[in-house]
């Protein structure tokens, strides 16, 4: 058995019963960075052997672990935060899983992206999730248009090094485009910033971004 497990984006209150019971009843834990995920362990009084998995090492850890998985090692597969696979590791290790015919299972837990949708105010019913908007300036500007364009909700995770290109962009598309920053979700300095896209180009040009970023984007 292979069980993808969320854990907390911030808060480490945030974790489920079920995925304490399944990390502890692990054999291994495969995680995406073994420095962050041993504190969170140890807090929970978890000792269990870690190994990890990350975009740079998935592809080659695969058939150690389907190897283990097949001779009844009980698998656990965590990322930094959240729930693996959105944006982090453990898309091909699942491809893998049912190429294989592994079992597995996937638990509900924390995620920054619905957690930012329900804490924007913007509608719910369609939206999109495009993972981290791209680095280059008119491939970024190619995705917002594109997002704009779909007449929903769209988030996508931003670095705050580059939130204020990225409003100053969407200023220029459409400067009265309603936006949310929702920033450090679930931690003690947790903000929802909604306002026109002009409006938070010229909050954040006097106050820059910190922390980990959801930007949302309603053109309904």
């Amino acid at each position: 058995m292979i069980t993808f497990i969320p854990t907390p984006i911030g808060n480490r209150g945030d974790i489920t019963l079920r995925a304490l019971e399944s990390l502890k009843e692990a054999d291994l834990v495969a995680c995406e960075d073994t420095r962050h995920s041993r504190p969170l362990l140890k807090h929970y009084e978890i000792d269990q052997k870690l190994i990890s998995l990350h975009d740079h090492n998935e592809q080659q850890r695969i058939p150690e672990l389907i190897e283990k998985a097949q001779q009844g090692q009980h698998i656990a597969i965590i990322s930094d935060a959240g729930t693996p696979l959105i944006s982090d590791p453990g898309y091909r290790l699942m491809q893998a899983c049912i190429a294989e015919e592994i079992p597995y299972t996937v638990l509900p837990g924390p995620s920054a992206v619905i957690t930012a949708l329900a804490g924007s105010g913007f509608p719910c019913h369609a939206f999109s999730f495009d993972g981290f908007l791209p680095v280059k300036k008119g491939k970024r500007r190619k995705a917002l248009e594109a997002a704009i364009a779909s007449a929903r909700t769209s988030l996508f995770f931003e670095s705050p090094h580059r939130l204020l290109s990225t409003l100053e962009i969407l200023t220029d598309i459409q400067p009265d485009l309603r936006v949310c920053v929702a920033r450090e979700l679930s931690k003690k300095f947790e903000t929802y910033h909604r306002d026109t896209a002009s409006t938070l180009w010229a909050y954040f040009n006097e106050r820059p971004a910190k922390g980990e970023i959801v930007l949302l984007l309603d053109p309904s």
